[in-house]
């Protein structure tokens, strides 16, 4: 199934408090990051790989489409459930168009570590806001591949990549926690013969480790320094198709649980969330404030931990988030900061020099959200501190979201409980990451489409 993309017209929304208490129980979308890799680990894999809760947003699509301009057949058989027959790790073709990645970093960075280990070309654009991201993070270590690649000033988008079949295997240290350029070395190491080598100064999340060895590769990891790892990849190693399932995204849970934990009186439960220890930075964080947060049902599906979160709203306090940190909680800082708002006493969260590269710079978007809801907010170097009302909000202003989903979604919790509406100037881009936000919203009382 080819899917079209038509760019959203912009779908401003006002936003007040609801009439009554959030209550309900409610399953959200696929994990985006496991979608993405889903699709290009199983691209890459020989025979046909069944996916089952597949992330439908603008951002996956985008992925899907590309893996199959490269080669992979790829075909939707329901809703969140999708079908990869794969070419293999030497059965990539050189694609015939522009790979347009829409919105997504991850996809593109990603991609570049496949396309720089096959001797073939390709060039990779994205929206406006994917256009002005920096690259060069990817570029500079997957320059040692031997690949070639040619971008605008500053390393971005557009992209020409010139591949090479025969890489070197990579041994690379990251400067900063980085997820995205650690899968980028490693999807290279690939299609090297030797062993690839990634040292990270903090453990970032692990799904692309885990599904290298879901799909039969060799990945040792060990423990480097101070929560550092190194993690070490066999190349040209034989990639089998093996079914998956993708667990809730806990970065989409968030905002629904956020929502319940504010709104006087709610109660909410988000069944089947991922709860990869890599990726709870957040819950971590909201139970230190107080937040009654309760996880129950744990299990495992397709090597990803995973279970139900009940929310119940209650008295939040300040909370001093260590830098440490960022890396398991790096897309939920918007939210967490909506969330400090409401919170009694000031909190601070420290090390936040990535998000200024993220969808927008983030780390002002979410300063100057949080100002358009009258909330008191500093940044001081690259920490951000914030100082709670121990209550609802004013609310009352204008948010600009700079074309960054987790933005808009950020701001319309803010509303929900603010003392008076919040404007939120574009919801449109919700969809490219969690497309139904605004219903699923509803279902549990938000009153949002009225």
């Amino acid at each position: 199934m080819k899917t079209d993309h038509v760019q959203s017209s912009v779908r401003a929304l006002t936003v007040q408090a609801p009439r009554a208490p959030l209550s309900g129980s409610l399953q959200v979308p696929g994990d985006k990051s496991i979608s993405h890799r889903s699709l290009m680990f199983a691209a890459l894999a020989r025979g046909t790989t069944h996916i089952t809760g597949l992330l439908e947003g603008e951002d996956v699509l985008r992925t899907a489409d590309a893996m199959r301009a490269l080669g992979a057949e790829i075909t939707r058989t329901g809703i969140g459930n999708w079908t990869v027959r794969g070419c293999g790790l030497d059965g990539l073709h050189e694609p015939a168009d522009v790979l347009d990645m829409g919105n997504s970093g991850t996809a593109a960075r990603l991609l570049s570590g496949i396309l720089a280990s096959h001797g073939l070309t390709a060039i990779m654009t994205g929206d406006a806001s994917l256009r002005s991201r920096p690259m060069r993070r990817v570029m500079d270590p997957l320059a040692a591949t031997g690949a070639v690649f040619l971008s605008r000033q500053g390393g971005r988008l557009p992209l020409a990549i010139q591949g090479n079949a025969n890489p070197p295997p990579l041994s690379y240290r990251l400067p900063v926690a980085s997820a995205q350029v650690k899968s980028a070395v490693l999807l290279a190491g690939l299609n090297a013969v030797g062993e690839t080598r990634v040292e990270e100064p903090v453990a970032t999340r692990d799904h692309t480790e885990n599904m290298l060895r879901h799909f039969g590769a060799t990945v040792r990891v060990e423990p480097m320094g101070a929560g550092g790892r190194v993690i070490t990849l066999q190349g040209r190693p034989e990639l089998v198709a093996r079914d998956i399932v993708v667990p809730g995204d806990p970065s989409s849970a968030a905002f629904i649980l956020a929502a319940a934990l504010l709104v006087p009186g709610s109660k909410v439960s988000v069944r089947g969330v991922g709860l990869n220890p890599l990726r709870t930075g957040l819950f971590t964080s909201l139970r230190e404030m107080g937040a009654d947060l309760v996880i129950s049902n744990e299990r495992v599906e397709g090597g990803e931990p995973v279970g139900d979160i009940t929310a119940t709203a209650g008295a939040l306090h300040g909370v001093d988030v260590p830098a440490t940190r960022a890396p398991s909680m790096i897309d939920e800082y918007p939210i967490l900061a909506v969330v400090a708002a409401h919170a009694t006493g000031q909190s601070r969260f420290r090390g936040l020099e990535e998000l200024r590269v993220k969808e927008s710079d983030r780390l002002s978007a979410t300063v100057a959200m949080l100002e358009a809801g009258g909330v008191k907010v500093e940044v001081v170097g690259d920490d951000m501190i914030v100082h709670g009302t121990g209550g609802a909000i004013p609310g009352g202003g204008l948010v600009q979201t700079r074309m960054d989903h987790r933005l808009a979604m950020s701001a319309v919790v803010m509303g929900l409980a603010a003392g008076q509406p919040v404007r939120v100037d574009d919801t449109a881009f919700i969809d490219t990451s969690f497309p139904g936000f605004i219903t699923l919203m509803d279902s549990i009382g938000a009153g949002l489409a009225a």
